[in-house]
């Protein structure tokens, strides 16, 4: 299959193991899928720099090259390295591009050479058949390690698992790696604290390690004792016509600047986010899965004051606001029970 916008290689290209993600493009100039041979032959799937300022993935991966340079891989794997243009300059996409993670089949972009590229990667690991999928993340707020997955099936959870107790089921953003995956294997996103934290390559690391000696995926069913699951029910946006910032009182909305302490913890209803200028209409668009806005069962506006409406567990809120500008503000999660025949099964 021959692509444009990626390379493939059956090889790890010479400095690969000591370079960093900045200079990476002068061994990779495009993104690249690497193939490498191992004992079992269905391959684990990892991406890196899907997002080019998150280089734990890349990091851990070096380090999992490293300890089997001179060494049979258990497993075979393939290696995606995404966005190396944006890693060049340690943002997240570059101007002109789409976000990396939001281009995979299942996306609601339009048609573009990168969707292409990620349509074409996936093909290539379906002729391969995969045997799972890790995507490897970084975010910028206060936040746990913890995996998501975008199905309910054991395998999947059980592949969460392995990486810690906190799972998170989404279903939106579309255009994501695992969930275009999922299609094939168990898939997972690792999302590994804020770049530049050595325990997050270190968690990463041990987990891509376990993986590649995976001989299968534990086939008990989940017990709910064994993770905690969350489902992601709204992705919140800061309106598009909206200014904001965390520091400037002349926006429209001037965000609270601890907003990043509220991940992952419960939050009651009336809990202010900011205050607005304009008193009339939200300055935040909330979507559920299907896309639809469901601001209204989410915030509203009290004397200028915006204030969530129910009990909800934010994640990924950040200071960024950049990160805002480009992908969104935050996501809200409610507990959710395992599937009734998980439960079941286990008892």
């Amino acid at each position: 299959m021959t692509n444009q916008l990626f390379h493939q290689l059956n090889a790890v290209p010479a400095g690969l193991l000591e370079t960093d993600p900045i200079h990476l493009r002068t061994l990779l100039p495009k993104p690249t899928l690497i193939h490498l041979q191992g004992k079992l032959a269905e391959p684990l799937f990892i991406s890196v720099l899907l997002h080019g300022n998150e280089p734990t993935g890349f990091l851990a991966l070096q380090r999992l090259l490293i300890k089997y340079r001179h060494r049979e891989l258990p497993r075979s794997l393939a290696l995606f390295f995404g966005n190396v243009d944006a890693a060049a300059q340690n943002v997240r996409r570059l101007e002109h591009q789409p976000d990396y993670n939001r281009i995979w089949p299942g996306t609601e972009l339009p048609a573009s050479a990168e969707t292409a590229m990620a349509a074409d990667v996936l093909a290539v690991m379906r002729s391969h058949r995969v045997f799972a999928s890790i995507d490897v993340h970084n975010n910028t707020g206060l936040n746990p390690h913890y995996a998501c997955i975008n199905r309910l099936d054991n395998g999947f959870m059980q592949l969460a698992a392995l990486f810690g107790r906190l799972v998170v089921y989404f279903r939106r953003p579309t255009g994501v790696q695992s969930a275009a995956f999922a299609e094939l294997c168990p898939s997972v996103t690792l999302e590994c604290g804020r770049p530049g934290q050595q325990h997050g390559v270190d968690h990463a690391f041990e987990f891509l390690d376990s993986c590649l000696h995976l001989s299968a995926l534990p086939e008990q069913p989940m017990h709910a004792r064994d993770i905690d699951l969350f489902h992601t029910v709204a992705q919140v946006k800061v309106s598009d016509a909206v200014s904001f910032s965390f520091t400037r009182s002349d926006c429209d909305l001037l965000l609270n600047d601890d907003l990043e302490r509220m991940n992952f913890t419960e939050i009651a209803p009336g809990t202010i986010f900011g205050q607005a200028r304009h008193a009339r209409m939200s300055p935040l668009l909330a979507q559920d899965e299907q896309g639809n806005n469901v601001t209204d069962q989410f915030f509203n506006l009290n004397n200028g004051n915006l204030q969530i409406t129910r009990r909800t567990m934010p994640s990924m809120l950040t200071l960024d606001e950049r990160v805002i500008q480009q992908d969104c503000l935050c996501y809200l999660m409610e507990r959710l029970s395992l599937p009734i025949h998980q439960e079941s099964q286990s008892a």
